[in-house]
């Protein structure tokens, strides 16, 4: 009998670990990351969605599509490392 109410208190811990992780992704979520080179910006989320784009108008095409792709790889770095460093903070295993 004991080792049925452990396997369900294991079992509880585990719901309680993915209900606190669900709450860790929508907060991820929810935070914004940006980067900024020669005037262009991208700002994305913490679900590595693109939320804004901010062009240099002073660059040609081809200056703004590499200061782009740099600003956007830049951005969605540091969007992996914010969720890095709040999973680590979570403990959970």
């Amino acid at each position: 009998m004991v080792a049925g109410c452990i396997k369900y208190k294991n079992m509880f811990d585990k719901f309680k670990q993915l209900a606190q992780l669900k709450g860790l992704q929508n907060e991820i979520a929810k935070e914004k990351f940006e980067a900024e080179i020669d005037g262009v910006k991208i700002v994305v989320n913490g679900a590595m969605s693109v939320e804004d784009v901010v062009l240099n108008s002073g660059l040609s095409i081809e200056e703004q599509a590499g200061v782009v792709k740099k600003c956007v790889n830049e951005a969605l770095k540091k969007a992996q490392v914010g969720a890095a460093k709040k999973l680590a903070g979570m403990n959970l295993f």
